[in-house]
Parts: structure tokens; C-alpha cells; sequence
């Protein structure tokens, strides 16, 4: 009866174990996935290249990728950061650029308020629903802006030490879509 009973508990622990790792490993499509993977259409890319941005240790590419599935256009800033083995990727869709420049706005009159309430560290984000981030955080009295490109992963960050450039990017990757959509 107890080899009976232990078995039972070993086998709900190991389906238990394996639901667990299944739920930890999926990961929810992005809005580009998802628009660009319909099936039973033509699905079309186009790049169209902008200014690179510069970071404190690297340089990524910039450009606007517009995507038309059957009679349906979407519009995508890219970010991509070149890495050792794979590059990070970061696709925000044209209605989340908006909100990326919004929440800059608002990030941007916070900082220094926050560098002067003297914190040993604070970091403060805004965070879109695929998972790119904009924010900084604060040690020492001093404030590093970094953009994260993907939810999940290591090495897909970058550090900004010009904010005004990276203004200056997502304003006009707007432009162009605006542009592009006419």
C-alpha cells in the first residue's frame, strides 16, 4: 500500500512539475508575430532605414517596417541591437510608438526630481505590451537612460547617454510612418 501511495505522489509531482515548465515556457507573440503570421495571404515587408543610434557601447540600426497582409497595413519602429551570436530586435507598433513618446515626455520631468530625492537606487519605466522599455534608473546621484529591447532574454539592453538623439529618433520615426501611411 505505501509503494502504491509513493508512487501515486511521484507521478501528480512530476505532471504537476511539467505543467509548470510548459507554462513558464510560453511566450505570447508580439503584435508584429502575430500581424505577420497570418496564414492564407501574401504577407509583404519593407524596410525603410533611419539614422542609427548611438549607445554607450554599440551603434543599433533604426528603420520603419511596413508590413501588408492581404489588404491590411501595419507600421513597426525597429530597433536592433547587433550582439556576439544573435541580434535583439525591438518592434514597436505605431500606436505604442505614440505612447513611447508620451511616456518619454513624462519620464523626462520626473528625472530630476527624482535625482535630487537622493535615492541609493530608483528606477523608473515605461513599459509596452510587447515588452519593449524605456527608462532610467538612478544610483549614485546619477540618472543612466537605457531601452530594453525584448521581454525576455540577456544582453538585449541598451544604455543611452544621449537623450535628445533618441528623442530625436522615435520623433521621426513617427514622421515617417505619418508620412508613409498618406
Amino acid at each position: 500500500m505505501k509503494k502504491i501511495f509513493i508512487l501515486i505522489l511521484i507521478l501528480v509531482s512530476i505532471n504537476t512539475f511539467s505543467q509548470d515548465l510548459v507554462k513558464d515556457s510560453e511566450k505570447t507573440e508580439t503584435k508584429m508575430e502575430s500581424f505577420a503570421s497570418k496564414t492564407g495571404v501574401i504577407t509583404k515587408f519593407t524596410d525603410i532605414n533611419l539614422d542609427k543610434l548611438k549607445s554607450s557601447y554599440t551603434v543599433a540600426e533604426t528603420r520603419i517596417r511596413k508590413i501588408s497582409s492581404g489588404n491590411t497595413e501595419r507600421y513597426f519602429y525597429q530597433i536592433e541591437k547587433p550582439n556576439e551570436y544573435e541580434n535583439s530586435t525591438a518592434s514597436i507598433e505605431y500606436s505604442d510608438l505614440l505612447e513611447v513618446i508620451k511616456a518619454l515626455n513624462s519620464l523626462k520631468s520626473e528625472v530630476e526630481s527624482d535625482i535630487r530625492s537622493d535615492p541609493d537606487y530608483m528606477e523608473n519605466k515605461f513599459i509596452t505590451e510587447d515588452g519593449f522599455q524605456l527608462g532610467y534608473y538612478i544610483t549614485k546621484g546619477k540618472a543612466t537612460w537605457y531601452l530594453k529591447l525584448e521581454k525576455y532574454g540577456s544582453d538585449k539592453t541598451l544604455f543611452i547617454n544621449d537623450l535628445e538623439k533618441i528623442e530625436r529618433n522615435f520623433l521621426d520615426a513617427k514622421n515617417k510612418i505619418e508620412e508613409l501611411k498618406i
